[in-house]
This record gives C-alpha cells, sequence and structure tokens, in this order.
C-alpha cells in the first residue's frame, strides 16, 4: 500500500472558535468573491495575529510534525469561497508567482494546507504526485492516480507543497462545463506554509480587504460593526 500523500485532522479547532471564523467570513458576504484567489496575505508565525484566520493559523501551525514546521518563517493564507457547480481553480502547484513571473525561478511553500468551513456537494480536494497538463481540462494531469479529501467543517488537511492539487465538480469529475447552480458555498481556508516570505505578499494590516475579519485593537485595526 502507497503512502498516503495527505494528512487529514478532524476538529481541528476548539468548536467555539471554529463557528466564529465561519460566522466571520459568511458575514464578509460577497467580498473579493470573484478576486479571491488572488487576495492573499502573510503572516509571520512569530507576529501577534490581527484577524480571525490569523489566530486559527497559530492553532494549525500547532498541528503540524516538528519536521513539517522546521525552517518555516510564516504563512500566506486566502480565502477559498466557490460553489462546486462552478469550479474556477485549475489543477496546479502552489508557488511563488511573482517571483516565477520576475525570474523564471520555481519555488513551493514546504506545505499546503487547507482548513475547511464547511461540507459541500462533491467538491473533493484531490492531490497527485503527477504534474498538471495545460493541454487537458482544467489542466488535469494525464494519470488520474489521486489522494482524495472530503470537504467537512473544522477539518485541516496538509501535504507537501510541491504536489499538484485541484478541486472536482459537484458531482467529483474533473470541472468542465458549468453545472445547475449549487446552493451551498464550499467554504475554506487555504494556508500555505513557506520558508521564506513570497514576493508582494502585504500583511493583513497594509491591506483595505476583509476588515470584518480583524481583531478589535490589533495593530490600530477594529473589526467592521
Amino acid at each position: 500500500m502507497k503512502k498516503p500523500l495527505v494528512t487529514i485532522i478532524d476538529d481541528a479547532l476548539p468548536e467555539a472558535q471554529h463557528r466564529a471564523l465561519k460566522r466571520a467570513i459568511v458575514r464578509l458576504g460577497s467580498e473579493r468573491i470573484v478576486a479571491g484567489y488572488q487576495t492573499t496575505f502573510w503572516f509571520p508565525l512569530d507576529a501577534q495575529p490581527s484577524n480571525r484566520v490569523e489566530q486559527a493559523v497559530l492553532s494549525l501551525a500547532a498541528l503540524l510534525p516538528a519536521k513539517h514546521r522546521r525552517g518555516v518563517t510564516g504563512v500566506e493564507w486566502w480565502l477559498s469561497r466557490m460553489r462546486t457547480s462552478n469550479v474556477k481553480v485549475d489543477f496546479h502547484r502552489d508557488r511563488d508567482n511573482a517571483r516565477f513571473d520576475q525570474t523564471g525561478e520555481e519555488t513551493h511553500p514546504k506545505i499546503s494546507s487547507l482548513l475547511y468551513l464547511s461540507d459541500s456537494r462533491g467538491g473533493l480536494l484531490a492531490v497527485t504526485r503527477e504534474a498538471p497538463n495545460p493541454e487537458n481540462q482544467a489542466f488535469a494531469p494525464d494519470v488520474h492516480d489521486f489522494d482524495f479529501v472530503t470537504p467537512r467543517p473544522n477539518r485541516f488537511t496538509f501535504f507537501d507543497g510541491r504536489l499538484t492539487h485541484g478541486v472536482l465538480d459537484a458531482n467529483n469529475e474533473i470541472p468542465g462545463r458549468r453545472l445547475p447552480r449549487e446552493r451551498k458555498w464550499r467554504l475554506a481556508i487555504a494556508v500555505n506554509f513557506w520558508a521564506e516570505r513570497p514576493w508582494g505578499v502585504p500583511l493583513f494590516g497594509a491591506s483595505h480587504h476583509y476588515r470584518g475579519l480583524a481583531l478589535r485593537g490589533a495593530h490600530g485595526l477594529n473589526p467592521r460593526s
């Protein structure tokens, strides 16, 4: 039997913290829904959290085995909010996109991870060692040799940051055509653990986005009422 590519930890956060985090993200409404995957933030792990996501990140970091935490200086995080009837993220390998665009150098996080805030119809996370292929639908690899993760509330999953991954549609198939509109949102937070800060990724406090997540009094920020 091959070694699993993913590690799954259920009940990752205290239940009250998980509920409060989900509630705050739901209250953001449609803010940055379209640009969510381009709205990323850097959080040094030796800093004080300025928002509810960074509070959760500290708890999630403590769940990583010591060998995975070694050399990590901080995380890049963003919100993943989608309907599985219209998956807009292709299969990919996480990387420092700004560095790649400027130098052609491909650098990856040490660990890629997701904290799920909800379940969903379909929407399996598919992880593989196979390379994405831009010639295929949704850049899917030629060989479909996947480890799968089912979205469930308060489930934390992590894997090697060099691995290919993507999200299946509402029928748990490679995304292609848009399906009949799925009512529920698939809610998650992506957290990449890095040895070195990715180029151009701002601190939360330097952005005007997602003010509803801010902790009262943190770095002069106040949550939106």
